[in-house]
């Protein structure tokens, strides 16, 4: 199971690129276009919003999956285990709770939007907006198994460390970068 959800989260970074890629060229040619023959695609100023809202929705999912969404460390640093277990569930709860309410606005909201078409593309705009159900479901699912996690006791220190902002950048670096550490006080007996 852990290497289907490592797939698709590896497609979703895939995606992520193509669609920064796309809308990267979309625009870059546009002005180069606009300068040289004073004309340009028209398209690509609309491809390039909807590919933006399409990248900042799955981004949302992929971050809240590594969990590196803003948070407020410096407040559940102060409690202990339990406290920090404690604001881990509370918080996973509001997120399933806001997460509930996109994907239930996005429902309602997509019959409107499917009967409209964007101006210049023609597209669907219920393909723009529809993104919304994707990212809802995606961080509710996500925001589940981590509540179920936390409640059977299945919750690494590791995650919690996380949660708490607990980790040090310099350990996600290989072992041959040790002498990019500081050396630790205690090992010198001062």
């Amino acid at each position: 199971m852990k290497r289907i959800s490592d797939l698709f989260y590896r497609l979703l970074d895939i995606v992520l690129g193509l669609l920064l890629a796309a809308m990267a060229i979309m625009v870059f040619v546009n002005v180069v276009m606009r300068y040289t023959m004073n004309s340009g695609f028209a398209m690509s100023d609309e491809l390039s919003r909807f590919g933006f809202v399409w990248l900042t929705f799955i981004g949302a999912v992929v971050v809240h999956h590594h969990r590196q969404h803003m948070g407020m460390e410096t407040v559940v640093s102060l409690f202990g285990r339990g406290g920090r277990l404690f604001l881990m569930g509370l918080s996973d709860v509001m997120i399933v709770g806001c997460a509930a309410v996109l994907t239930i606005g996005t429902w309602k909201q997509l019959p409107i939007n499917a009967s409209m078409d964007a101006p210049v593309s023609g597209l669907s705009m219920a393909w723009v907006y529809g993104i919304g159900l994707f990212a809802g479901v995606g961080i509710i699912l996500i925001t589940l198994e981590r509540l179920f996690r936390l409640l059977t006791g299945r919750m690494t220190e590791a995650e919690l460390g996380a949660f708490c902002g607990e980790m040090d950048i310099l350990d996600t670096l290989p072992d041959d970068n040790s002498d990019l550490r500081a050396p630790d006080v205690r090992e010198h007996g001062k």
